[in-house]
């Protein structure tokens, strides 16, 4: 089988099984080991990820909502994402039509979790996108480990399964959160998708095999700023858009944060932020094609 078919069993096995196991991510210097469940009932995909080590949290995604609860403070936040994302792994829905922009080749073997892994590399054609490793199992077809690469060859991040069982036929329990109390700070955050061409800004250039996600407006709880949010993506790789009012103090320029680059520009009035976890090229490029829409 090609990358590309490898690529496409692994999403089909990760929207339709039944698993759950130790996950181990790995970010920015960062160690956070977690216990992870996914169902599937009736078409609905449901995740929760629970901390082992301090701060003690639980996180939940049933199909595009998504909640926290901070055990120790009895904190939770809820908010209602415009798209499904894995808390695992991002792929594209037809890995084969990226063929430009990616190199998916099947790249040797190894043991994960004691499990057989088919590694599928994903190589970029250009600078503007970071490479990664997906270790497949052979038995399930589900990504066993995730290896996101630097332009010079140093890991960015890795999610890791230590251990892993699946179960089609007798699914773990829901992972569903117990009813928060009513003491309990409960925070929501909802937005509603919206036409981007209704905007202010116009993105006149973004990379080859990126596409117009959703966008949407949030009105901040605090400053009570409405800040506009843009999100593109080739399937791998994610970049926001944050357009916002100009403040007293300006940020501009780049900013990196491990993985994570922002570029940020200021339009008139107006602040722009670019950030994703691509290269810095790719950034300052999507914000430099910003501007303000011809009304």
């Amino acid at each position: 089988m090609t990358g590309a078919q490898w690529l496409e069993k692994v999403g089909d096995a990760m929207k339709s099984l039944n698993y759950q196991g130790t996950v181990v991510f790995m970010k920015s210097g960062q160690i956070d080991t977690m216990k992870y469940q996914h169902t599937v009932r009736n078409g609905v995909e449901s995740e929760r990820l629970t901390s082992l080590n301090s701060p003690l949290r639980e996180i939940t995604r049933k199909s595009n909502e998504i909640s926290c609860l901070y055990k120790e403070t009895s904190q939770k936040t809820e908010t209602r994402h415009p798209i499904d994302r894995s808390f695992i792994v991002n792929l594209p829905a037809a890995p084969a039509r990226l063929d430009e922009q990616y190199l998916l080749a099947v790249a040797g073997q190894e043991m994960i979790a004691m499990r057989p892994a088919q590694i599928v590399a994903v190589l970029p054609k250009d600078g503007l996108r970071y490479a990664r490793k997906i270790w497949v199992d052979k038995a399930s077809w589900l990504p066993l480990k995730v290896e996101v690469y630097g332009q010079e060859g140093n890991v960015l991040e890795q999610v890791l399964f230590t251990e892993l069982d699946v179960d089609p036929a007798n699914p773990p329990s829901d992972p569903e959160q117990a009813p928060v109390q009513d003491e309990h700070d409960t925070h929501q955050h909802v937005a509603q998708v919206e036409v981007f061409e209704n905007s202010a800004f116009e993105l006149k250039n973004w990379p080859a095999g990126f596409e117009k996600v959703f966008f949407i407006r949030n009105t901040m709880q605090q400053s009570k700023k409405t800040v506009e949010h843009l999100l593109i993506s080739d399937g791998f790789s994610n970049v926001s858009v944050y357009f916002e009012e100009k403040g007293e103090k300006t940020i501009e320029g780049l900013r990196t944060l491990g993985p994570v680059n922002s570029f940020s520009r200021v339009i008139g009035k107006l602040q722009v932020t670019v950030l994703g976890e691509v290269p810095a090229e790719t950034v300052e490029f999507v914000a430099r094609g910003v501007a303000l829409r011809d009304n």
